[in-house]
């Protein structure tokens, strides 16, 4: 408690007023009880105060807005040039089937032909390109994109289809008597390393070259033979060691995808 004196003021703090004031000499009965003066309430602030939920599911909001708007400006930013980069892969995946060096757009020219094998002029050689970026939607479409190195008698057609875990999907080069077999490439999303994911090796493409997809004027694509292909069997090759299912699903993309370009095939043939 606090006591004041009333002849000199001075503040006395105790469980009473002192006998004597110090100052002024006066008695006890010269002083008065006073109250301390209330304390002023605390500001809480912008919702509450930072301790408060309130604040902090605020702030956690707004951090993960910002955040999220700083990402998708970076992810758009960079997606042209991540496009224009797997683009240029594809070019290099083409070329390799075709076994040619060089630069893509001074040896192949690309074009689009339908289900029935005529070409459609209404889609330039950057829009069968751009079809390799969705080739199942571009199929469903009935738009067939092909990669020809006139100069050279080769013909690229892309395929797709699914391995064991994810998408899988390649190139196979046809010579000029749409039949046999140049040169392949192979890709994976996400096969198993050692095992599936063995059709992204030149050793696995390397049983492709000479192998022929039509026996006589019937389209038979190519088998992929578990414990080996019979020697002397031009319309298969060996699986992948310990990769059936992955195997399975690279003979199937073969003779899925092929099997669409037949009547394209077919017409190719009659004209040579």
């Amino acid at each position: 408690m606090k006591f004041k004196c009333k002849v000199c003021g001075y503040i006395h703090e105790g469980d009473k007023a002192p006998e004597k004031c110090p100052v002024c000499g006066v008695d006890a009965s010269n002083f008065e009880a006073v109250d301390a003066p209330a304390a002023a309430p605390a500001k809480k602030g912008f919702l509450g105060g930072k301790n408060s939920n309130a604040y902090i599911v605020f702030y956690s909001t707004v951090m993960v807005v910002i955040v999220a708007a700083i990402l998708a400006f970076a992810a758009m930013s960079l997606k042209e040039r991540q496009d224009a980069n797997v683009l240029g892969e594809k070019k290099t995946a083409i070329m390799q089937s075709l076994g040619l060096a060089g630069n893509y757009d001074d040896v192949v020219s690309a074009y689009v032909v339908d289900a029935q094998g005529e070409v459609m002029p209404q889609y330039s050689g950057d829009d069968a390109l751009q079809m390799l970026f969705d080739l199942p939607g571009a199929y469903a479409d009935g738009t067939l994109p092909v990669f020809e190195s006139a100069a050279d008698g080769l013909y690229v057609i892309p395929v797709t289809g699914k391995g064991l875990w994810d998408e899988i999907w390649g190139y196979v080069a046809l010579k000029g008597d749409m039949n046999t077999i140049n040169g392949v490439v192979f890709s994976h999303a996400g096969e198993t390393p050692g095992l599936g994911a063995e059709i992204a090796t030149e050793k696995f493409w390397a049983m492709f070259p000479g192998k022929t997809i039509f026996e006589g004027t019937e389209y038979v694509g190519i088998n992929v033979v578990k414990g080996g292909a019979k020697e002397g069997d031009n319309h298969a090759v060996d699986a992948l060691t310990g990769g059936t299912k992955t195997s399975i699903g690279l003979q199937n993309m073969i003779k899925d995808s092929i099997a669409k370009y037949v009547p394209f095939l077919q017409k190719a043939m009659s004209n040579k």
